[in-house]
């Protein structure tokens, strides 16, 4: 975004209001700030020079999770979340938290199965990844009422995970059917392959037993997500040209992604940072859902009842919310649904910046969640699995496409 055309979107904000309608952030913290209206009125007033840079500024507008939930519900069509993108990159010289989550992220992109293997070295001495990407000097956020920068207590981190045994994708891999229908890529993601590799081979599994041809290429790199999410423009342009350099040779019907933050960024946000995306990027419900080979599902034994979460990209940024509901009908399952919509805190990097808003939304939906009685909970995101594992013990918590792959693969957990 130039100058000129930060300057115009920033303008058309009318400071209605609507956008703070389902703000997760503001509905934390309950000050102006806290919501898309203050921070655009805040980043107004850093390109007029009526304000500097400072650390509250920069907390302020580092604290956007990014949900996209505002922009629906923007009268004048504001790109709420470009502008948020842009301000960041204007404020990103960057302090000791900053620099520490830039390295990290950095180094892991450029080297990523020497990082996948320290991880995996350092969990098997004792020291989990949460104490990694335990971030010196992070922010605590904003919780409802409180006036000072940061709270007496240290909140931990609000999610868990751990580095499993092997990624998904260490080269090309090409998985070919008995009886092929036709050809789709998947891009993996960092988080599916690096840290949920079953969801991967679920999907595999899944196209496969449907006809697919299955490709995974060499060069994907990171979808570029979290480098805007810190300000790092450049390092997330530098992957957009990769990723369409990888993707476009492919003969590929669709692009499928079990990370609806990779669609978006492949599909979406591209065109803005390079003007080209992928445009037969989609999710794989909906690819499942309105594709030749659609599956044929057996009714599940094991499980009667689950609930399910809306990732928040998946139902705000790309619009879709029956097709995984519908997969979930299909699989012979009872859908309980908890009422409301909720973000569950997660955001990436936004989960280490905030922890106390970012535990508190997720600690609204796990209670929401337990309410329903469901043996289950069900979501369509591997980020939102992190997160949502790690608040509800009492029960699992599955990706959808693990869900559809028992019920037309017939395979046991």
């Amino acid at each position: 975004m130039d100058e000129k055309k930060y300057a115009d979107e920033l303008s058309k904000c009318v400071r209605c209001g609507s956008c703070k309608a389902f703000c997760p952030t503001y509905d934390e913290g309950l000050t102006e700030a806290m919501g898309a209206r203050g921070r655009l009125t805040l980043l107004r007033g850093l390109l007029r020079g009526q304000l500097k840079p400072s650390p509250l500024l920069k907390e302020r507008i580092f604290s956007c999770i990014l949900c996209g939930a505002c922009e629906k519900l923007c009268p004048p069509q504001v790109g709420i979340t470009e502008a948020i993108y842009h301000g960041r990159k204007l404020l990103h010289p960057p302090d000791r938290r900053m620099k520490y989550l830039s390295h990290l992220m950095r180094f892991s992109v450029r080297r990523p199965m020497l990082s996948f293997r320290i991880a995996q070295a350092l969990q098997h001495i004792g020291i989990s990844p949460q104490k990694i990407l335990d971030v010196p000097g992070a922010p605590h956020g904003r919780t409802r009422g409180e006036k000072s920068a940061v709270p007496a207590q240290r909140e931990t981190l609000p999610f868990t995970f751990t580095i499993p045994d092997s990624p998904l994708r260490d080269h090309q891999q090409v998985y070919r059917p008995g009886r092929k229908i036709g050809r789709v890529a998947l891009f993996t993601g960092c988080s599916t392959n690096f840290l949920y590799p079953r969801l991967g081979r679920s999907l595999i599994n899944v196209l496969m037993h449907l006809g697919y041809e299955v490709v995974l290429p060499m060069g994907e790199v990171c979808c570029g997500a979290p480098f805007r999410s810190l300000g790092l423009e450049d390092d997330a342009i530098e992957l957009a040209k990769k990723n369409h350099e990888t993707f476009s040779k492919l003969n590929a019907e669709a692009i499928l992604s079990l990370c609806p933050t990779c669609i978006i960024s492949i599909k979406t946000h591209y065109p803005n940072l390079i003007g080209k995306g992928l445009e037969n990027a989609m999710d794989v419900s909906t690819f499942l859902m309105s594709a030749p080979g659609s599956p044929e599902f057996s009714p599940l034994r094991h499980i009667k009842s689950v609930t399910y979460h809306d990732p928040c990209h998946l139902t705000y940024s790309l619009g879709i919310r029956k097709e995984p509901r519908e997969l979930i009908r299909r699989s012979g399952v009872a859908l309980i649904e908890a009422g409301g919509e909720g973000c569950c805190g997660f955001g990436g990097v936004f989960s280490l910046q905030n922890r106390d808003v970012s535990k508190g939304l997720m600690d609204k939906r796990v209670d929401a969640y337990r309410k329903t009685g469901a043996e289950a909970v069900i979501t369509a995101c591997p980020g939102c699995m992190m997160q949502l594992s790690a608040g509800i013990t009492d029960r699992q918590v599955f990706h959808v496409i693990e869900l559809v792959e028992e019920a037309i693969c017939k395979t046991k957990r």
